[in-house]
């Protein structure tokens, strides 16, 4: 008999992107020796460029010091994948889950990130598919709605995925988006005839698009001062 899988999310608001990185270290340390179980991060962060473990520094189109007339930070990480953005307005999921626990593979976890996006985007009919060979991500047509770079140490993931609700979409004119020239990046907000609810109404439908495909049976939720106390007892 299978055991019910619970699922602990984490809504943490806006969130620098250091502090979460120093974050997901910690708690990565502490999922890998059972201390806390399967947990997701829901959050946004400032104005914020990243590039993963591969240094593809050619791909920021605007001299560094020139970041801070933008108001946007450059950070580097051990993450997968190429330069992204991270801003308001755009949802971003950090599991730090067990792909031992639930039998997954890499290439089988990034395809199910995928599919939670892809899930997500239909609730607005919206029609958005995985990239095509080398091309990284959720699209809708050829424009990219979501973007993923993940990390996983000893089958313990880290990073994640980040979809554009309703970002300023002017950020990712300094960049070539994970790398891939000449196309356009997109969001919700453009792509959907809809009227959009509140972002954290989005988000919470994006956690809930995540536990389905990820096979859990409940999800339970901490935040604010639940969130600190966790915090101090895997420091």
């Amino acid at each position: 008999m299978r055991i019910p899988r619970n699922l602990e999310v984490w809504k943490m608001g806006i969130v620098n992107y250091l502090d979460a990185l120093k974050l997901q270290e910690n708690l990565v340390n502490a999922r890998k020796v059972h201390k806390i179980p399967d947990t997701l991060l829901s959050l946004q962060h400032p104005p914020t460029y990243t590039l993963g473990k591969r240094r593809t520094d050619h791909n920021l189109l605007v001299p560094e010091p020139d970041l801070k007339n933008i108001g946007a930070e450059l950070h580097y990480t051990q993450r997968g994948g190429d330069i992204t953005f991270h801003g308001p307005h755009q949802a971003v999921l950090y599991p730090i889950i067990s792909l031992r626990d639930i039998g997954l593979g890499a290439r089988n976890y990034v395809e199910k990130l995928e599919s939670t996006m892809i899930e997500l985007a239909s609730l607005y009919d919206v029609k958005a598919h995985a990239g095509r060979t080398g091309e990284t991500g959720v699209w809708v047509g050829d424009r990219k709605i979501g973007a993923i770079g993940v990390r996983i140490s000893y089958a313990i993931t880290s990073h994640g995925l980040a979809f554009n609700i309703d970002p300023d979409l002017n950020y990712f004119k300094h960049i070539v988006p994970c790398g891939i020239a000449d196309k356009e990046v997109t969001s919700l907000r453009k792509e959907t005839n809809m009227a959009l609810p509140a972002e954290e109404i989005i988000q919470e439908q994006l956690i809930s698009c995540f536990a389905r495909q990820f096979g859990y049976d409940s999800v339970s939720w901490k935040e604010g001062a639940s969130i600190l106390s966790a915090v101090s007892e895997i420091e």
